[in-house]
């Protein structure tokens, strides 16, 4: 079943209590078993309580159907960053912060390494475009 199939509408939102078997851990556990029994006996770890690319990728498509593209495109390109490592999304973030970035090489090429390394070709055309912006705007020279 594809993301635009699984949600029918805005009326699917919130998604943990109307659409509660939608939503899943990274291990596959279903929702009703992230309980504090379960953590209590070992069966549910942190791994079971971060959010996966899939409930991303649903929150997409309830923000595409209420008519919110942009908050759309953001929770997808979110669901790419799940598995990227912590210490690399804060590098790029540092990077995307106006004069941090020494001119647009440095941002293509955390472009190319997202989309090379890490399949999240959807931020890495972010970068990008960010990239051709800050250069029209002069936003490489540091300022603050």
């Amino acid at each position: 079943m594809s993301e635009k199939t699984r949600i029918r509408g805005i009326e699917d939102y919130p998604l943990a209590e109307k659409r509660p078997e939608l939503v899943q851990s990274s291990r596959g556990k279903a929702l009703k078993d992230l309980t504090l029994a379960a953590i209590e006996a070992g069966d549910v770890t942190l791994e079971d309580l971060r959010i996966t690319p899939q409930a991303l990728k649903d929150q997409a498509a309830v923000a595409e159907k209420a008519g919110r593209p942009t908050l759309a495109r953001n929770f997808e390109r979110a669901a790419e960053l799940v598995d990227v490592p912590q210490d690399v999304v804060l590098r790029i973030y540092e990077l995307l912060r106006p004069g941090r970035a020494k001119d647009k090489a440095e941002l293509m090429a955390a472009a190319a390494m997202l989309r090379d390394t890490y399949r999240a070709t959807g931020m890495a055309d972010f970068i990008e475009e960010a990239a051709v912006i800050y250069e029209r705007r002069g936003l490489f020279t540091y300022r603050f």
